[in-house]
């Protein structure tokens, strides 16, 4: 295998790249490397780089395309990905060590790596990877190996390991060529994301308990309905039951509280924005696309922007996930899309009547079952640097795994109860590529529309779109478990009975085979709703979502009727969906003092860079006014400790902000802290109620006669004054990066509460420092069109394109969105051969 690299600026030899792999034919897919490994064939592909960074791939055939992407890719983040692939090949204690953890900060679990590999083991020894693949089109196939021969071909340029340019990962014995099944593994470990991931220690620590008595299995009939109390216990071990499990068994309404409190307070507490507008709502009536998913800035679940082409087969620009060589939110000439993490569950628990005596057995129908265990070793690195096997037995139902607990709330498996969990993507490997496939090649936003409803892929995002003649789309189409309302107020268990009405999870029977998911009319795979099942909504003017329901994707045509499981319709929006809503409407209509009505690039820029704090909007005038009376009555406001705290500046400062995040701004800070002490204190801040007939502009006002309104002052202020923070500080001065000494300050602020469109967490986990992001805006896109065949747009990767901090491209787009600039989308040869930087590498192989 050879390898050529050359930077070249001149546009000649650009063009004359592009001729020549036009021409040259595909080559047929029975020659394509696969598991199997067939014969190769030799691949080339141009990576021709803009500002920025972002390499477009130009290539002959799908492998060529996957090759040059994993070549681009393992150049800007090989130590990041290659630490990933360690955990999807189950080899975190191997190299770091079974009591090591990592943050799995897509959803802000920490796993240790024993947990860990025991859970991805058990998952390649199922061989379930090699199953889901099937029915996977043959470009993607090729596509992925593709990509696997591109990675390693980088590795191997560099010498290996002990080449890698990147530091944080040079000479490390982890740092391995891959596998084409590294790659699917790595995709599926995206799929379980809001599934089986966020309780991997869960699933790995699930262990019975010891059997009360031996003897034959009962045979007697289970109890017929759902379990109104929960199953009974029987014999002496009931006695013994942890009195964790009360909670859960005996107390389901706490349980149920407890469960949401946790899910408001930390899992899935990022999200993203996403804003279709229609041609109804632009000036030059053309679609206009907002995409800004909030994701992490660290680790792998970070973007990767690239634009991938075949010159009459596929051209489409924006970013993926790393690891995963398809756009997964971007555009292509005609048609722009993003997506928005939905309030659907794709899994649920079944909570199982085990049989008296045998722990490992439950009843399905009267008759026992047993589960299986499988015995899981793993190699771990012990305290002296040795390897040695460690195993464990890992337990599956019919449903799925046995598991112990829930985002934070015990489910223990005792003697007569235990819980599996079904995972609507356990199988969705094929299904959610061939939609990202299909949505690559798409030209419309009917198209778009018609792939969601065929494969039903889209594991937990919904999706929006809108296309050049300016329809707008929004559809939370996608593998969500069939559950009806009618079926879990059947197989609701007494948990289940509290937590479906609260947040929408069932928590099902699993005595009976009739609770098992039903498959609606028209399903891409059995136990999934229908499409028409599930929620879409197509207009003219636009369509939003911020990580709320489907209820008001449009407020002029609220949704309804959609089972529980997907979302809740007529209640309180959160403060970034309803500034959304209100600053869209604004420009539509002209009504918001920036210029004539209907959007544009710059307008849509704008909006969602204003970082306008709209829980400021609604009560910082009452706040400042409750300020000045502490002022006027002895200078000290009261804690929730039963102290007081001296104001000084802090009235002055809340009077004076403008209400922006920007990095300038004094008094943001301060606020910030107020509201997150006013929100969380568990009664509203709010002095006027949610309303069902106005739901966009309530509840409002700030309750300053509530006690803990009036604490969460003077605990901010403490707060504040406890970590040396001034009550004046700008938000630059505690919001930025460092890089190569020098500060970048970062705009924006915590998306919900406070409802800021442009949401920044400076420290939601463990990160790289303090100040600097850990989770929020991430790929920003904004895409329209005019008269021309190029699409309009401009976009931003607010932590940019490498992870490798020697890299020139580590914080040159961070040091841009600093500013709030964006750079030009450069779709089209015209437009990729003007960029200044342009630096074009062919590399084959």
């Amino acid at each position: 295998m050879s390898h050529r690299a050359r930077s070249v600026r001149a546009v000649a030899v650009l063009a004359s790249a592009a001729l020549m792999l036009s021409a040259v034919p595909a080559v047929a897919a029975s020659r394509l490397p696969g598991p199997a490994g067939p014969a190769r064939h030799r691949l080339s592909a141009v990576i021709r780089r803009t500002t920025g960074g972002m390499p477009h791939i130009l290539a002959r055939d799908w492998t060529s395309l996957g090759y040059g992407y994993g070549f681009a890719f393992a150049q800007d983040n090989l130590c990041t990905m290659a630490n990933d692939y360690v955990t999807v090949e189950a080899q975190r204690s191997r190299y770091f060590g079974p009591r090591g953890t990592y943050i799995q900060r897509g959803i802000g679990v920490s796993v240790t790596n024993l947990d860990s590999d025991l859970f991805f083991r058990q998952i390649i020894d199922s061989q379930i990877v090699q199953r889901s693949v099937r029915g996977l089109s043959p470009q993607v196939r090729q596509i992925e190996a593709g990509y696997v021969r591109g990675y390693n071909r980088y590795l191997a340029s560099v010498g290996g390991a002990r080449g890698v340019p990147d530091p944080t990962c040079r000479g490390k014995a982890w740092v391995q060529p891959i596998t084409l099944k590294d790659s699917y593994l790595r995709f599926y470990q995206l799929m379980l994301m809001t599934g089986e991931d966020s309780v991997i220690g869960a699933i790995a620590q699930a262990s019975p308990p010891k059997a009360a008595a031996s003897g034959p299995a009962a045979s007697g009939p289970a109890a017929s309905g759902p379990a109104a109390s929960g199953p009974a216990a029987s014999g002496p071990a009931a006695a013994t039951r942890p009195q964790a499990a009360a909670l859960a068994l005996a107390d389901p309404r706490r349980a149920a509280r407890e469960l949401a409190a946790h899910l408001r307070a930390g899992f899935g507490k990022p999200g993203s924005n996403a804003v279709a507008i229609g041609s109804a709502g632009t000036r030059n009536h053309h679609g206009l696309l907002l995409g800004n998913p909030h994701f992490p800035w660290i680790g792998p679940e970070r973007f990767y922007q690239a634009q991938l082409t075949i010159p009459g087969k596929i051209n489409v620009t924006g970013a993926s996930l790393y690891g995963v060589p398809l756009i997964l939110i971007g555009h292509t000439a005609t048609v722009a899309w993003s997506h928005t993490v939905s309030t659907a569950f794709r899994f649920t628990p079944y909570q199982l009547t085990l049989v008296p005596g045998h722990p490992t057995q439950y009843l399905q129908n009267g008759h026992p079952v047993a589960m299986t265990g499988h015995k899981v070793t793993v190699m771990v690195r012990t305290a002296g640097g040795k390897l040695a096997p460690r195993t464990r037995t890992l337990w599956q139902t019919r449903y799925g795994p046995v598991f112990n607990s829930l985002f934070g709330l015990a489910l223990p498996w005792t003697a007569s109860t235990a819980f599996a969990i079904r995972d609507a993507n356990a199988t969705n490997i094929a299904r959610a590529l061939n939609t990202w496939f299909g949505f690559d090649r798409a030209s419309s936003t009917r198209q778009v529309l018609a792939v969601l409803r065929k494969y039903q892929g889209i594991p937990w995002v919904n999706t929006i779109v809108s296309d050049k003649p300016g329809v707008a789309l929004y559809a939370d189409i996608g593998t969500i478990p069939g559950v009806t309302d009618a079926k879990a107020h059947a197989c609701d268990t007494a948990l289940g009975a509290q937590t479906f009405p609260a947040i929408g999870l069932p928590i099902l029977d699993g005595s009976r085979t009739a609770c098992d998911w039903a498959t609606g009319p028209g399903a891409a795979a059995p136990g999934l709703l229908g499409p028409h099942q599930e929620p879409s909504l197509l207009r003219r003017d636009y369509v939003t979502n911020s990580n709320d329901s489907y209820w008001l994707a449009s407020p002029h045509h609220p949704l309804t009727g959609f089972g529980r499981i997907i979302g809740d319709e007529g209640t309180p929006r959160t403060l970034r969906t309803r500034i959304g809503l209100i600053q869209v409407q604004a420009r539509i209509n002209g009504t918001d003092r920036l210029g004539r009505k209907g959007f544009t690039l710059a307008g849509m820029q704008h909006l969602d860079l204003s970082d306008l704090d709209y829980a400021a909007v609604l009560t910082r005038h009452a706040l400042v006014r409750m300020c000045r009376k502490f002022q006027a009555a002895g200078g000290f406001a009261p804690t929730s400790g039963g102290g007081k705290v001296r104001i000084r500046g802090a009235c002055t400062t809340l009077a004076r902000w403008d209400l922006h995040w920007d990095v300038g701004q004094r008094g943001a800070v301060l606020f910030g802290a107020f509201w997150s002490n006013a929100e969380n204190s568990g009664a509203s801040p709010f002095s006027h109620p949610f309303q069902l007939s106005n739901p966009v502009h309530t509840p409002y006002g700030l309750a300053t006669s509530s006690t803990t309104v009036r604490n969460a002052l003077g605990d901010a202020i403490s707060q504040l004054n406890h970590a040396h923070i001034p009550l004046d500080a700008t938000v630059g001065s505690v919001q930025h990066v460092t890089y190569h000494g020098a500060r970048i300050p970062i705009p924006g602020g915590p998306g919900d509460p406070d409802g800021i469109y442009n949401a920044i967490f400076t420290h939601e986990f463990p990160g790289d420092s303090l100040t600097a992001p850990d989770d929020g805006s991430s790929f920003i896109q904004v895409v329209t069109w005019n008269d021309t065949p190029c699409p309009a747009g401009a976009t931003i990767l607010t932590y940019s394109e490498s992870s490798n901090r020697t890299s020139p491209h580590y914080a040159d787009q961070t040091a841009l969105f600093s500013h709030k600039k964006f750079l030009p989308d450069r779709f089209c040869q015209s437009q990729i051969m003007a960029d200044p930087h342009l630096q074009v590498t062919t590399v084959t192989g």
